[in-house]
C-alpha cells in the first residue's frame, strides 16, 4: 500500500468509523423505523465461529483491500460486543472519543519506541558510540507524558507529592493491573532494601520473600492477588464492613498485628476508591494510618471512580490519598480516552526504578543517576512503550476540564434516573447498593407467596435480559445476595437509552416472573 492508496483507504476508514458511532447513537431506543440502524449490544455468535470462516493459513499472495474491508463487515462485526453501545451498562464504561482516536492515529504515525528522556545509553557506548539511544530517542514522547500526568495531578486534586517536580511522578501503564503489579514489586523491593540497610546479609534477605504478605479486601479487584502471585508473595483478603462494603482501617491494623506475631512481614495494601462490585470506598484515612505505623506501602486503586475527582463535588473522596505511596486510575474507563491508558503515580519514584531497573554499570550516566530525567523504561515491565500521552493531550485540550466534568455528571445523573425508576417499583426491585457515582445494584423481589428465592429469581432475570441482547448488564454477589449491576457513563448514552433500559428490565422481569409462577 503506497501513500495514495493509504490516503484513499484512510478516508474510507474514517468515514466508516464515523458512521459506526452514528449508528450506535441511533440504536437502542426501541423498535427502529425503516432505514434506521438498530445495532444490538451483545454479539450472539457461538464460540469458535470465526475459525469456521477464516482459512487455516496466512495468504501467500496479497489480497485486495476491498476484500479485507468486506471481511470486517461480514466476519468480524458479527463477533463484536459493542462496548461503545449506548445500552452497554455492564462492567464499567470503556470510553472512546474522536479526539482519542485521532491521538491513536498520530501515535501510529510516529510509531516511536519511547524509552527515556536524557542521554541514556542502552548499548555499550564505550565500545560503539553510535549505539547510543540518547535525546533523539523520542524526547517528545516522554516529556509530553510527564507534562500531561502533572496536569492530571492538579486537575484531579491529588497531592503535590505525586508531581514530577518533586521526588514522585507519574507513568502511563497499560491497565490498572499493570499499575498494581509494578507498585507491589516496588513495595517488595523497598521492604527488602530496608532489611539490607539494617545489616542483614543477602542470603537472609532473599529468604524473606516467603514471609512477605500483601493485603486487599474481599471486594478488592483480583489484580492485587494476581500481582502477589507474580511477585511470589502471600496475599490475604480481609473482610469488609457488612453495611458499607468497604475495608476498614481497624481491620487492616488487626491483620498487620496478627501477621507480625506469626513472623510474617506485611509490606503492601491496596485500598479501593469505587470497588468493581458495588462502588464502595475503603476507609482510606484509617488504612493509611495502619499502613504508615508499620512501614507498609499503601496503594490506591481508583481505576473507575478516580475519574470523577475532576469534579469539585467528588474531591472529598480523595481524603487520605495524600498519605498513599502510589495511586492509579483508568482514563480509558470514564474519561473519554481510548484503551489502553492507566496512569500510575508514585510518591517516591526511586523505589519503582530501584525495583525495575536492570541497567548495568557500563550503561549508567550522571543524568539518569541524578534523578533529573525520566527513564520510563524503569517504571514498567516492558522496555519499549507507545506514545499514549498524545491521546490524553488531545482529549484534555479538545474537551477541557469543563467538558470532562460534564461527561462525568451526565453519567451520574443517568444512573440516578434509572435508580428513581427502581424506587417507584418496590414490588419488583430492591436497591442493594448505591447509587455510588454512576453505579447502582439491585435484586428482584419475588411475589408474595412465591416459592422461588430472590437469588434464583434475580439470576433468572439477569440471564434473560442478556439473552434478549437489547441491553448488557453484569451480575455480582454482595453478602451472599445475587444482584444486578447497572453502570452508566457511556459516551453515546442519552436519557432516552436509560428510559428504554427501564422498559426492557421491566418487560423481562415481568415475563420471567410469569414463567416462574406458571
Amino acid at each position: 500500500m503506497n501513500a495514495d492508496e493509504f490516503r484513499k483507504r484512510g478516508h474510507e476508514t474514517v468515514e466508516r468509523i464515523a458512521k459506526y458511532y452514528e449508528d450506535l447513537a441511533a440504536s437502542g431506543r426501541g423498535p427502529a423505523a425503516d432505514g434506521v440502524p438498530d445495532i444490538k449490544t451483545l454479539s450472539t455468535v457461538e464460540p469458535g465461529y470465526l475459525s469456521k470462516l477464516l482459512p487455516t493459513e496466512a495468504p501467500e499472495t496479497p489480497e485486495a483491500w476491498d476484500a479485507i474491508q468486506r471481511d470486517i463487515e461480514e466476519k468480524i462485526m458479527p463477533g463484536i460486543t459493542h462496548w461503545q453501545h449506548p445500552n452497554f451498562f455492564a462492567f464499567f464504561p470503556s470510553n472512546s472519543s474522536f479526539p482519542g482516536i485521532l491521538g491513536e492515529m498520530y501515535s501510529a504515525m510516529f510509531n516511536v519506541i519511547g524509552y527515556v528522556v536524557g542521554q541514556v545509553g542502552l548499548l555499550d557506548t564505550k565500545t560503539d558510540p553510535k549505539n547510543s539511544f540518547n535525546w533523539q530517542t523520542s524526547p517528545a514522547c516522554t516529556e509530553l507524558e510527564t507534562i500531561v500526568l502533572d496536569w492530571l495531578v492538579k486537575a484531579m486534586g491529588l497531592d503535590d507529592g505525586f508531581l514530577s517536580s518533586g521526588l514522585g511522578g507519574g507513568v502511563i501503564q497499560g491497565s490498572a493491573s499493570d499499575a498494581i503489579c509494578v507498585s507491589l514489586i516496588a513495595a517488595r523491593q523497598k521492604m527488602l532494601d530496608s532489611k539490607r540497610a539494617e545489616g542483614m546479609d543477602e542470603e537472609s534477605v532473599l529468604a524473606l520473600g516467603s514471609k512477605l504478605i500483601a493485603y486487599g479486601s474481599t471486594q478488592t479487584h483480583s489484580s492485587t492477588r494476581k500481582a502477589a502471585m507474580i511477585a511470589n508473595v502471600r496475599f490475604r483478603a480481609l473482610d469488609v464492613d457488612p453495611v458499607n462494603l468497604g475495608m476498614q482501617g481497624d481491620t487492616v491494623a488487626e491483620a498487620i498485628r496478627a501477621d507480625l506475631e506469626k513472623g510474617l512481614i506485611p509490606f503492601y495494601v491496596t485500598a479501593t476508591i469505587g470497588t468493581t462490585s458495588s462502588g464502595a470506598t475503603d476507609d482510606v484515612p484509617g488504612i493509611a494510618a495502619a499502613a504508615s505505623a508499620h512501614n507498609v506501602w499503601l496503594n490506591i486503586d481508583a481505576a473507575w471512580a478516580g475519574s470523577a475527582s475532576v469534579c469539585p463535588e467528588y474531591k472529598h473522596t480523595l481524603k487520605g490519598t495524600e498519605l498513599a505511596d502510589s495511586y492509579s486510575f483508568n482514563l480509558h474507563k470514564w474519561l473519554l480516552t481510548n484503551f489502553d491508558c492507566s496512569p500510575l503515580w508514585v510518591r517516591n519514584r526511586k523505589y519503582l526504578t530501584n525495583a525495575l531497573s536492570v541497567t548495568p554499570v557500563y550503561l549508567r550516566n550522571a543524568a539518569s543517576d541524578s534523578g533529573v530525567v525520566m527513564d520510563y523504561r524503569d517504571w514498567q515491565l516492558p522496555l519499549g512503550r507507545r506514545f499514549r500521552a498524545l491521546k490524553i493531550w488531545f482529549v484534555l485540550r479538545t474537551y477541557g476540564l469543563e467538558g470532562l466534568r460534564e461527561h462525568i455528571r451526565k453519567g451520574v445523573a443517568q444512573t440516578e434516573r434509572f435508580t428513581e425508576y427502581l424506587r417507584t417499583r418496590p414490588d419488583l426491585y430492591k436497591i442493594e447498593t448505591g447509587p455510588n457515582w454512576s453505579l447502582v445494584t439491585f435484586s428482584i423481589v419475588p411475589p408474595a407467596g412465591a416459592s422461588i428465592s430472590a437469588n434464583d429469581l434475580t439470576n433468572a432475570v439477569y440471564d434473560a435480559i442478556n439473552a434478549d441482547g437489547e441491553i448488557f448488564l453484569t451480575h455480582t454477589i454482595l453478602n451472599g445476595v445475587d444482584v444486578i449491576r447497572f453502570a452508566t457513563g457511556g459516551v453515546q448514552t442519552a436519557d432516552e437509552h436509560i428510559d428504554y433500559a427501564k422498559t426492557v428490565v421491566e418487560r423481562v422481569t415481568g415475563a420471567v416472573i410469569s414463567q416462574k409462577l406458571l
